[in-house]
């Protein structure tokens, strides 16, 4: 790359827009060297926001392109597809496309991203779908897991397809020599799931990933597993469920340090550590979820996510872009599927 990496952002998506995005960007430009961000959307709001409290890493770093819509958080992808053309999510996947940047970013509806990037920017060969893919906090640090809900009935070749493209981001990005590589299941026996999973399984152990076998839901967070693989519904499900898990845990902690003088007490005792705890697991470090398959890097963050947890999904997108993670992914998706058996209808 003959120029350093460029980053347009989405900055009218997601629940607070610019008022989330230009803090992040600002963040992002101070800790990170390096790489360029373009902010796309209504001029006229962003540019008052950039100008208050310029910093010196901002100059010629940084750049707005104007874009006259934006796409609700609750539109339909159709509609957003055929009647928002000049929103700031298709402008920013349309600056991909065109080699203006090198990945987007966008915290807008996840449909309306996943269909504009489908459209905008096709999949890699031999990928039929492409699946969403994030980290989530686990026992030895963090488990990837895909799809979180981009594919919510898939084949056995896409879910192999998927297991693939997961096992490669894991070690393109994170430095791993051979991820390992579980499906999930509802049990670890070989007679266990539906036609779907044990025919992937039948393909994933026949392949020369480092696949582990089956896993259970609970494998997601105490297991050793670099990468699960599930369809989208399941992954979903799972998602939520965790995200449910955790506030449940925090507001049992909350209603029993409350409950007396002893125990109030006892929870200044406990002060120091509950913080590492809410450290270690909070979801902003996680924020940043990936779209595998296409030819360009998107990056979904959480629609609700605030300017920490949206300067994380640039940093993901800004790792993706260093590691080369679609040449990877193109070059190991060939090696393990291009041959007839193997292809799946889209």
């Amino acid at each position: 790359m003959s120029r350093q990496p460029i980053i347009a952002l989405d900055a009218m998506g997601g629940d607070s827009g610019a008022d989330v995005v230009v803090p992040a960007a600002k963040s992002f430009l101070a800790r990170t060297p390096g790489v360029d961000l373009i902010l796309v959307g209504r001029r006229e709001v962003i540019e008052p926001m950039l100008a208050a409290e310029p910093r010196p890493e901002q100059d010629g770093r940084i750049r707005i392109h104007h874009a006259s819509q934006a796409v609700g958080m609750d539109e339909l992808p159709s509609k957003a597809l055929r009647s928002k053309k000049d929103s700031s999510m298709r402008v920013a996947i349309d600056l991909v496309k065109q080699g203006e940047a090198d990945a987007c970013v966008s915290a807008g509806n996840t449909g309306a991203l996943m269909a504009t990037a489908r459209f905008v920017l096709k999949t890699l060969p031999n990928v039929d779908r492409p699946a969403i893919i994030s980290a989530l906090p686990s026992v030895r640090g963090g488990t990837h897991m895909l799809d979180l809900g981009a594919n919510i009935d898939c084949t056995a070749e896409h879910l192999f397809q998927f297991a693939v493209m997961g096992s490669e981001l894991v070690r393109a990005v994170e430095g791993v020599a051979r991820p390992s590589v579980g499906l999930l299941n509802i049990g670890q026996e070989e007679i266990k799931g539906n036609d779907q999973v044990r025919r992937a399984h039948e393909l994933a152990a026949a392949s020369d990933l480092n696949y582990v076998g089956y896993v259970e839901g609970d494998d997601v967070f105490m297991g050793d597993m670099d990468v699960v693989v599930a369809d989208g519904f399941v992954g979903n499900v799972a998602l939520k469920s965790s995200e449910g898990a955790a506030k449940l845990v925090a507001h049992m902690l909350r209603k029993h340090f409350r409950k007396s003088l002893w125990s109030r007490l006892a929870g200044l005792f406990a002060l120091p550590t509950l913080r590492d705890f809410k450290d270690e697991t909070d979801p902003r470090r996680y924020n940043g979820a990936s779209l595998l398959g296409l030819r360009g890097v998107v990056v979904k963050s959480h629609g609700g996510a605030d300017a920490t947890a949206f300067e994380n999904a640039i940093h993901i997108a800004e790792h993706e872009i260093k590691a080369e993670v679609i040449a990877r992914i193109e070059d190991e998706v060939a090696a393990h599927l291009d041959s007839a058996p193997m292809r799946a209808s889209a």
